[in-house]
């Protein structure tokens, strides 16, 4: 695609947007995060790409004139507490970032913003005070917005993860975005998504067990940079895993080899466990997109991601529109 349209991503972690965007045929004059983990694994992964380790409270656009009047401003941004009290948008971290990611549109001028988080944020009444301010700074603007919900599942992702989706493309453009429509008639399985890798050593029950793993894989999260070492996230998730034979406290150094026994035990602490790079093929990270770090901070990066598909599908639904001739 010979006009690709350019967007800048804040908050960009390891990509997984700004991937999922890239193959959508946009082009990034600018990635923003403050973890310099995350810039590691950006550069290591796009050298060319200009990549900006800071905080997004601080980025001034007139400083980086590259950004501004950008085709697409992105942000997938830290998710807000879905319980938390929104009173004020100065109560919580995520919160503000979310703020300063609608601020920014002030000075970027984009055609259009796309902001992913939590389902919550598009549907919980105790967001309705954060989503008119969200309104109203945009419409202000010249935005007309879109507020929905899409599962990563529907979209070949084998992850049951539904994001809060919000889509505001100035008016000449809005009548012409059509929210992505599902990609896959049936689900990809936990079983068929990691059939592969669990194969890769030699395991002579990688069938068998990818055979009983059916259901889709529940949504990882990355959690809290103040936490302990990895795992795949709240009891909950931890549960759906381990009806699959999955025990979701700990990761796996590789995956199992010739001459592992598969327990098919009821008890966790005996089930396998996965790899770190075995949830990259959960996000559905391209293969060869390499995460940097050492084992939680590969993870945390993955677990936090906005799955490529997702970004792909988006992008192809914006640029459409932005694509399309401009109306009065």
């Amino acid at each position: 695609m010979t006009d690709r349209l350019v967007f800048v991503d804040v908050c960009a972690g390891a990509g997984g947007l700004a991937s999922g965007l890239e193959s959508a045929g946009f082009s990034p004059s600018l990635l923003l995060d403050n973890k310099p983990q995350a810039c590691q694994t950006l550069l290591a992964n796009r050298p060319h790409w200009n990549v900006l380790c800071e905080d997004l409270i601080d980025f001034v656009p007139t400083e980086h004139p590259e950004t501004l009047d950008a085709d697409l401003l992105s942000a997938g941004l830290p998710r807000v507490k879905s319980s938390a009290a929104v009173a004020r948008m100065d109560s919580e971290p995520e919160l503000r970032l979310l703020k300063a990611a609608v601020y920014l549109a002030h000075g970027i001028q984009p055609r259009a913003l796309l902001i992913e988080n939590l389902p919550a944020l598009v549907e919980s009444p105790v967001y309705a005070e954060v989503r008119s301010f969200v309104e109203d700074e945009l419409v202000h603007l010249g935005y007309r917005l879109r507020w929905f919900v899409m599962n990563a599942a529907d979209f070949g992702v084998p992850q049951d993860r539904a994001q809060g989706i919000l889509v505001a493309i100035k008016k000449p453009w809005f009548d012409a975005f059509v929210p992505p429509a599902p990609t896959v008639s049936e689900h990809v399985s936990l079983g068929r998504a990691l059939r592969r890798s669990m194969r890769a050593r030699g395991w002579s029950e990688a069938d068998d067990w990818a055979d009983q793993a059916q259901a889709v894989a529940p949504t990882l999260v990355g959690g809290s940079d103040n936490r302990g070492g990895p795992d795949v996230g709240p009891t909950g998730t931890k549960k759906a895993f381990a009806r699959m034979g999955v025990n979701g406290n700990v990761f796996a150094d590789e995956v199992p080899g010739p001459d592992y026994k598969w327990p098919r035990s009821a008890d966790v602490t005996e089930m396998l466990k996965i790899t770190v790079d075995q949830a990259a093929v959960l996000q559905s990270f391209p293969p060869e997109w390499r995460i940097t770090g050492l084992k939680t901070a590969r993870y945390r990066q993955i677990g936090h991601a906005t799955p490529p598909p997702v970004g792909r599908a988006l992008g192809e639904a914006i640029g459409a529109a932005l694509r399309s001739p401009a109306r009065p």
